[in-house]
């Protein structure tokens, strides 16, 4: 759970330093969202290859050298003194996580009873989640008030007691025989389906997410304090639902995959109707937060039961899926904004998602 909190804080921390980085390093804000771009462009290449390279490995021995690479690149990234490094250390950082969830998740899970395998996950994720609540925000305000070369560091830091913790007391065994090393009931058809949908609704999400700030100021009509606010609402939102959906994963797998798409798709399209009221704003604000976090956890739980082959190769596939969403989406929000309000942009995701929500409703009805 530290590990996943901090790989999520490390992910996003240059968006709440973004000023601060591109004063420091004199370089333009866009250049510093380059470190996020980048970073999820990375993950989306990057995460099939390594776990395939790495598949005859002990995860025992994988773990310990990811959370050795984070700490590594945090300790660059805080002793970087131009753009150059700094870009090199991200991107390190997004090669480790790039492997990181597709082998955390069949060891995690295989410490504990079949059962209780979506509780697993759930408490994975709400840890995940707890870097956009908690990590970034406590990131940003560290780096206000002394220099934005500290949360960077502070972040090996907690990469290091991961570290020590897993080396120490994690068992080493064969990857083929680990417990959730294979899917539970293999069926490529609806691995196909999970993967398909769970693009389709970060591309979705990420038209729209990706200019929220912009959505909240310029169409709900909110100040900056207010939209502050809102922030914390919506990634509050998000650990809810994490929460929420967490509990049920075991008994209704694939109802919570289908629910949390649903409900994103009516946030959003909620957003692009009526968030020029404010009321309206809050309600389908609350929603899209609620679904986007449960969406990318109901499809880890499924690719777990689901996986054609190895599992720790299924997520992988999942989450090279997940980012290449994020990086299309927010291109496509990019490409509506000139052509119309950023409100067509919640609006083409919103659409988007319907598409994932009917990619799922297809699969169900055949095997219905």
């Amino acid at each position: 759970m530290l590990s996943a909190f901090t790989f999520n804080t490390a992910e996003n921390l240059p968006v709440g330093l973004l000023d601060a980085i591109s004063r420091s390093l004199r370089v333009s804000p866009s250049a510093v969202g380059l470190l996020v771009t980048g970073y999820g462009v990375t993950v989306a290449l990057a995460s099939l290859p390594l776990a395939h390279g790495t598949r005859a490995v002990p995860r025992r021995h994988v773990l310990t050298g990811l959370l050795a690479a984070l700490v590594l690149s945090s300790l660059l990234a805080a002793s970087a003194r131009s753009y150059g490094p700094l870009l090199a250390a991200r991107l390190l950082t997004a090669l480790a996580q790039a492997l990181f969830w597709a082998v955390m998740g069949p060891v995690a899970v295989g410490l504990f009873a079949p059962e209780v395998r979506g509780r697993v996950i759930g408490a994975l994720s709400v840890a995940g989640s707890l870097a956009l609540v908690l990590g970034v925000p406590i990131g940003t305000w560290l780096g206000g008030r002394t220099d934005w070369r500290m949360p960077m560091g502070a972040l090996a830091a907690l990469g290091l007691v991961s570290l020590v913790t897993i080396a120490a007391l994690l068992p080493t065994s064969p990857p083929e025989a680990e417990p959730a090393a294979y899917g539970t009931a293999p069926d490529a058809r609806r691995f196909a389906t999970v993967l398909t949908a769970g693009a389709l609704s970060a591309t979705g999400a990420f038209t729209g997410y990706t200019y929220l700030v912009r959505f909240l100021g310029a169409v709900s009509g909110f100040p900056p304090g207010a939209v502050d606010l809102l922030l914390v609402a919506f990634g509050t939102a998000c650990l809810a639902g994490v929460g929420i959906t967490g509990a049920l994963l075991d008994r209704f797998p694939r109802a919570a995959l289908s629910s949390a798409v649903a409900v994103q798709a009516i946030g959003m399209l909620g957003l692009g109707a009526s968030g020029a009221h404010p009321v309206p704003a809050v309600v389908f604000l609350a929603l899209m937060g609620g679904a986007l976090g449960p969406v990318f956890m109901a499809a880890q739980h499924e690719m777990l039961s689901c996986a054609p082959g190895r599992t720790d190769i299924a997520l992988a596939a999942n989450s090279g899926a997940y980012n290449a969403g994020i990086a299309a989406g927010a291109a496509l929000g990019a490409l509506i904004l000139p052509l119309a309000d950023v409100r067509g942009a919640f609006l083409a995701g919103g659409l988007l998602t319907t598409g994932a929500c009917a990619v799922l409703l297809a699969e169900s009805i055949r095997v219905g």
